[in-house]
């Protein structure tokens, strides 16, 4: 019996030979002839894979975008021959006649307030480490000021009227100047550093580790504005 090719038809052809696929199961079939039954391959993933795979690819994008775009360091608002920096002691200038606050409980005033905020900006200037501490001698660039407010602020009263809640606010102006041209690079006059503090209740605390934050607040803030905006 002569073999062929099936036929259109799918029956024998003109010659009367039957056609190949008589002879051979879907699994047996010569390579190369596809059935036009066969059934789809099954997937090697889970239900939802390619949803989550889509899903991760665009997180890790935006991810990267974020770092990308908010990851930067503050170097680039330097002059690049802005390197080091020497802090001027600061000087307490603050009257302590006008010292302020809001109820008749006198706030603390700290001796030697102004070498706590000096060493406070060095140290500020250590962590971030975008201008090294230097001497007078050799520093490219040269912070000074003095501090002229210290200041508390009522924030929140109990049902007798008894503050609860304060705010200590310490000021200082500040200058930021190139030791070599002797030129003003920028100045800012009352800088605030801020904390608050709770003074009654079980959360109650006293007033000086709250000062100690408002010193650190405002050193971080003068060493942000020297080193990103000016």
């Amino acid at each position: 019996m002569t073999l062929c090719s099936q036929s259109p038809s799918g029956g024998s052809d003109r010659a009367g030979r039957l056609p190949l696929s008589r002879f051979f199961s879907q699994d047996q079939r010569p390579a190369g002839e596809k059935s036009e039954f066969a059934a789809p391959r099954p997937s090697r993933h889970p239900p939802g894979f390619r949803q989550s795979t889509s899903v991760l690819c665009l997180l890790t994008f935006v991810l990267c975008l974020l770092v990308n775009g908010c990851g930067y360091t503050a170097r680039s608002a330097l002059a690049p021959h802005l390197k080091t920096v020497y802090v001027k002691p600061f000087v307490n200038a603050i009257d302590l006649t006008q010292i302020g606050t809001d109820q008749s409980r006198f706030p603390i005033y700290r001796h030697r307030m102004e070498v706590d905020l000096t060493n406070a900006v060095i140290a500020r200037y250590q962590f971030t480490g975008l201008l090294r501490p230097a001497s007078a001698e050799r520093a490219d660039t040269r912070l000074e000021g003095e501090l002229v407010e210290f200041r508390r602020d009522a924030l929140r009263y109990d049902p007798s009227r008894q503050v609860e809640e304060w705010r200590l606010n310490v000021v200082a102006n500040v200058r930021f100047i190139e030791q070599r041209t002797n030129a003003v690079l920028w100045e800012e006059g009352r800088f605030t550093g801020d904390a608050t503090y709770v003074a009654v209740g079980s959360g109650a605390e006293a007033e000086a580790p709250a000062l100690d934050r408002a010193i650190t607040d405002l050193a971080r803030r003068i060493v942000e504005q020297s080193v990103e905006n000016w």
